[in-house]
C-alpha cells in the first residue's frame, strides 16, 4: 500500500502535472493541499478519470484539502477540527481508505511571526494534537499527512542560519509542537528512513531555489504504531518539482506491507 501526499499549489493549475503524477506512480492514497478552488470547481470529472475516488475540503482561492483513493471511495469520517467553532479555513480532511484511517491537514504557515497568524498556527497545531491523540486511543491504523509547515531539524533545510531561521516554520515553538506529536507515539516516516537529514520536499520559485537546491522538508507522513510497524520505504518523488509548471513541493510517500 503506497500513501502520498502533495501540496499541489492549485489543483486547477496542475491539474496536468497532477494526472502525469498519478498516472505514472499510481499512489494507492494521495492527500492533496493548497487546492486554492472552491468546492464547486473542483476538476471532479479528471481525477475520477484517471481512476481514483475523490473526497475534498475546498475554499475559494485558498487552503483547500482533498483525499484521493485508486479504484474506491474514502469514506469521511470528519472534516476540520474541534475547538475553535469560527475557524472557516480549509484544512483537515479524515477518511477511511483501504482500512487505514487517513487524516490529510495544511497546517497555518504562521508568518509573519511573532503576530497573529503565529498564534493561529500554534493553536491549529494544539487542536491537532488532540485529534491525533484521540486516533492512538483508538488503537487503529492510521497517517496523519500533510504539509505541516513545520522544519522539525536544522538539516532539514539546506541552510539553518540562512533566511528561514526566523521563519515561522523554524520557530521553537513550532518545532516544540512538532515533537510533541511524536512523543504521543507517532512515527516520522521520512526521517526513520533518512535519519541524517538532507532531504527536501519545498523548493521555492524565488531565488533560484529549484536550480540550486536550496530546498526544505516541511511535507510530512506521521505514523501511528500499527503502521509504522508497516512501514517499508519512505521517499520523494523529487523530479516531479523539475517539471514545467510545477508545484513548489514534491509528492512525498510512504510504502507499507
Amino acid at each position: 500500500m503506497k500513501v502520498a501526499t502533495f501540496n499541489i499549489n492549485g489543483i486547477k493549475a496542475r491539474l496536468p502535472r497532477l494526472v502525469e503524477w498519478l498516472e505514472e506512480t499510481q499512489p494507492d492514497v494521495a492527500c492533496l493541499q493548497e487546492l486554492k478552488s472552491s468546492d464547486e470547481t473542483m476538476p471532479t470529472k479528471e481525477i475520477e478519470a484517471a481512476g481514483y475516488g475523490f473526497l475534498y475540503h475546498g475554499q475559494k482561492g485558498f487552503n483547500g484539502v482533498a483525499i484521493l483513493a485508486r479504484g474506491t471511495e474514502p469514506v469521511e469520517i470528519q472534516r476540520g477540527l474541534a475547538g475553535e467553532a469560527d475557524d472557516e479555513q480549509s484544512r483537515y480532511l479524515e477518511a477511511d481508505v483501504h482500512g487505514v484511517r487517513v487524516g490529510c491537514l495544511y497546517l497555518p504557515n504562521g508568518n509573519p511571526q511573532p503576530g497573529p497568524k503565529f498564534d493561529y498556527k500554534l493553536r491549529w497545531m494544539a487542536r491537532l494534537r488532540e485529534r491525533a491523540k484521540a486516533l492512538l486511543a483508538a488503537e487503529i491504523p492510521a497517517i496523519l499527512t500533510g504539509d505541516y509547515n513545520v522544519i522539525p531539524h536544522d538539516d532539514d533545510v539546506w541552510d539553518p542560519r540562512g533566511p528561514m531561521a526566523n521563519d515561522a516554520l523554524m520557530q521553537p515553538e513550532s518545532r516544540d509542537a512538532y515533537f510533541r506529536m511524536l512523543g504521543d507515539g507517532w512515527t516520522d516516516a521520512i526521517r526513520s528512513r533518512h535519519p541524517a537529514g538532507g532531504v527536501w520536499t519545498f523548493w521555492d520559485y524565488q531565488a533560484g531555489g529549484w536550480q540550486r537546491d536550496h530546498g526544505f522538508r516541511i511535507d510530512h507522513l506521521l505514523l501511528s504504531p500499527a503502521m509504522a510497524d508497516r512501514l517499508v520505504d519512505a521517499q520523494v518523488d523529487k523530479d516531479h518539482r523539475g517539471r514545467e509548471k510545477a508545484s513548489d513541493h514534491a509528492p512525498t510517500w510512504a510504502v507499507f506491507a
